[in-house]
């Protein structure tokens, strides 16, 4: 499988993140879906920052957003094109970075309309069938004007082979762009999924400020697709945090093209969701290792918690804790810190049943600090750029995983920047 090296910048020449992929993957043609981007200036002159795909008719569409109370007219209007979905025409995702249209009132909802119509017209489509996603600065008007006069021109350029242009459009803050690729074998019939996402900032479980589009050649019926990306929801995109924030305009949407050939598939299915599950996890990681500022992968693992929600509060106290990410900035071993996060956690705990690791270094058990632990042993493994907190509770089943990042001097300069 060939590779594109990672090279990109951001404003300001910025490098790209230390956690960043070695290279950009070759994401593979799926037949039934087209992509164009181009450079229209919504926030950045000469950057892409628009993305179009088109997907043919026959196709099944689903997806997941933000539940923010203030989410924006993009995502109400996918949500509302989704509940009354219907008919057999292809459809089409319009997506700009450099702007989230959120918080622009009745203005932000015409916006919408606007560039779904122009959109629609552009493909010979019902506006019904256009999605649309923004992602950027909160509270300006959007531009649609310069999207909706790219529209008839990128339509003339799709392309089965652009996929990567698309996902450099919609990034925003992100130092690379975020790819991954899967393939499975469907009851005898091989299987193709792609998707690209977005992410560096205002990242918090229930989303966050990504957007995410897959793509796959599967034929999968309507319920039986929605069923799988709301569960490998759960445990990719919505178990990693940046910084604790949610965002207005968080978006995932997948589309099953049939393209394939294999029967068929009208309930979960097993192989297809474990493959599914793999290249969200994919994308959902690298929103970590791009977080904004970060230099360290973290995985946070808790188990022995009376359930899978208390496991899970924990988990998300250690990986939000402003304490615990500078600790981790800082390479310095401070498990009086995750001790802090768990007993804040709202989870029931008991102190002299816990356990803590720093991968397979004992750190503490009982209620005070192991025997074998060393703190030169401690600080060691800090030095490493992909790091485990490994938490056993000791009260019962519950298990839950979550990743996150450190907490560095890099995510104040380029969030206090953020507008200039």
């Amino acid at each position: 499988m060939g590779e594109t090296t990672v090279t990109d910048t951001t404003k300001g020449g910025k490098a790209v993140s230390p956690l960043a992929p070695a290279s950009f993957p070759t994401l593979p043609a799926i037949d039934g879906v087209r992509f164009a981007a181009g450079a229209v200036g919504i926030k950045y002159q000469d950057r892409v920052d628009v993305m179009l795909a088109h997907v043919a008719a026959e196709s099944t569409i689903a997806g997941v957003f933000t539940r923010s109370a203030t989410r924006s007219a993009a995502v109400l209007d996918c949500q509302a094109k989704l509940a009354r979905l219907s008919g057999e025409e292809g459809f089409a995702i319009v997506v700009n970075s450099g702007n989230s249209n959120t918080f622009t009132g009745k203005r932000g909802v015409t916006d919408v309309d606007l560039i779904a119509q122009a959109a629609a017209d552009a493909l010979g489509l019902p506006p019904s069938r256009v999605f649309t996603s923004s992602t950027g600065v909160i509270g300006e008007p959007l531009p649609a004007q310069k999207i909706t006069a790219a529209l008839p021109e990128l339509a003339r350029m799709l392309d089965v082979a652009g996929a990567e242009p698309a996902a450099r459009a919609i990034m925003t803050t992100d130092t690379f762009p975020k790819g991954a690729v899967a393939h499975v074998d469907v009851d005898g019939t091989p299987v193709k999924i792609m998707g690209f996402a977005k992410g560096s900032g205002m990242i918090a479980p229930d989303m966050a400020t990504m957007l995410g589009y897959i793509f796959t050649d599967a034929a999968i019926a309507p319920d039986a697709l929605q069923q799988m990306l709301s569960t490998c929801n759960i445990a990719s995109f919505n178990a990693v945090t940046v910084d604790s924030d949610t965002s207005t305009s968080d978006t995932v949407l997948i589309a099953a093209t049939g393209r394939a050939g294999n029967p068929l598939i009208t309930a979960p299915h097993a192989a297809f969701q474990a493959a599914l599950l793999d290249v969200m996890q994919d994308l959902a990681h690298q929103i970590v290792r791009d977080g904004e500022g970060a230099t360290k992968f973290v995985e946070v693992r808790v188990s022995g918690a009376e359930t899978e929600a208390d496991a899970d509060r924990v988990a998300r106290a250690i990986a939000n804790s402003p304490l615990v990410k500078t600790a981790i900035a800082g390479e310095d071993p401070n498990w009086g810190r995750i001790v802090m996060a768990v007993g804040k956690s709202g989870a029931v705990a008991d102190r002299d049943r816990l356990t803590i690791r720093f991968g397979d270094i004992l750190v503490a058990e009982n209620g005070w600090r192991a025997e074998s632990y060393t703190e030169d042993a401690g600080a060691t493994y800090m030095k490493q750029a992909e790091l485990l907190i490994d938490v056993d509770l000791g009260l019962g089943d519950g298990a839950a995983t979550v990743w996150t990042c450190d907490l560095t001097h890099g995510y104040i300069q380029i969030n206090a920047d953020y507008r200039s």
